[in-house]
């Protein structure tokens, strides 16, 4: 089959690779209908994180089981599966408590699991799923080709929204501020408008992305980064700032530029992926009482919370993709969101 394989900075190829197999009893074997490009790809992309070795890239996808384990009891062959980006087991004790991003039995697509060994990447043809029942959540029947990239987008950049804002402690008529403007930080908008939030500030400083935020629901743009960024919403505030930020970059700025919009006693729900490790100064923070809660989400129950409205039309967080490659174009698909020519691309078989 074929796989995208990245060898280092600015080289991704698609190559023939071994077709996936049935290892275990419990798992299930995919074929890949649609994947994407994620942001954190582009921090080993960029060479922002090193790559030791070639492997393959991708977590995000959908598609149809091809064939399962004789011990999968929840999925079958022929149906239409939304991966999370991790896999997990769905018995452990972290699982039991919903946290299966922190699963004893953790793997995330394109990356070495907790047994040390490589899980195939999303931006392929074929995929095996380890812990299939854990992982996979099946539809209640095949859906339309123009729902693919809503359902698509349940697989990593909604359910990182959704926690962000789950974090943030967003309420019902709270004020929210969103650092970040990439796919993550677009559905944190609409996770924030979803959960009644009564102003959503959007920084952003690209009009393609400003236009979508406020389809989203954010009821203000703030174009300023940094502390210029910190001031412009003070002032759009009035100086009482935010009871909620959500952080979707993962730098030391923006988490920064987070921390100095929110007001004493507020909720700030970090979910960018770090590239470093981003500074913080507990002395700065001690007088001002924030609670600080996030990191990798919890997408597979998120996915269950959030599917129905999806399926109702409620929401579409799926705009977040603006662009579509077959997937032996898929390198376009790196040079476009790196540029900023694209929110998030879609890779098609």
């Amino acid at each position: 089959m074929r796989a995208t394989i990245i060898h280092g900075p600015h080289d991704v190829r698609v190559e023939d690779v071994p077709d996936p197999v049935i290892e275990q009893p419990t798992d299930a074997l995919v074929r890949i209908e649609r994947a994407c490009v994620c942001g954190s790809d582009l921090w080993s992309y960029r060479g922002e994180r090193a790559t030791p070795a070639p492997r393959p890239i991708g977590h995000e996808f959908i598609g149809v089981v091809e064939e399962v384990g004789a011990q999968v009891e929840h999925v079958a062959a022929g149906r239409f599966v939304i991966a999370p980006f991790t896999h997990s087991d769905g018995t452990c004790e972290n699982c039991a408590r919903g946290l299966t991003s922190s699963c004893d039995n953790l793997g995330v697509w394109g990356a070495a699991g907790t047994d040390g060994r490589q899980l195939g990447g999303a931006q392929a043809e074929y995929i095996r799923v380890p812990f299939a029942d854990g992982t996979l959540v099946p539809l209640p029947q095949q859906p339309e080709v123009g729902d693919y990239r809503d359902l698509l987008a349940l697989s990593d950049v909604m359910p990182t929204g959704h926690h962000a804002a789950r974090c943030a402690n967003v309420t019902e008529g709270g004020t929210v501020v969103v650092v970040g403007d990439g796919a993550v930080g677009l559905s944190g908008v609409l996770a924030a408008q979803r959960l009644g939030a009564g102003r959503i500030v959007a920084m952003s400083r690209r009009p393609d992305r400003q236009t979508l935020a406020k389809r989203f629901g954010a009821t203000d743009i703030v174009d300023q980064r940094g502390d210029e960024g910190v001031a412009a919403v003070c002032d759009l505030l009035g100086g009482r700032l935010a009871d909620s930020v959500l952080e979707c970059v993962g730098t030391e700025e923006s988490m920064r530029q987070s921390l100095g919009v929110l007001r004493p006693g507020g909720h700030l729900g970090f979910v960018g992926v770090p590239a470093t490790d981003p500074a913080l100064h507990i002395s700065a923070l001690f007088p001002h009482n924030f609670h600080l809660a996030g990191g990798m989400a919890p997408a597979r129950p998120y996915i269950d919370e959030l599917l129905p409205d999806v399926l109702a039309g409620r929401i579409s967080p799926g705009l977040v993709f603006d662009k579509a490659v077959p997937l032996d174009e898929v390198g376009d698909a790196y040079e476009m969101m790196t540029l900023r020519k694209s929110i998030k691309t879609m890779v098609t078989p």
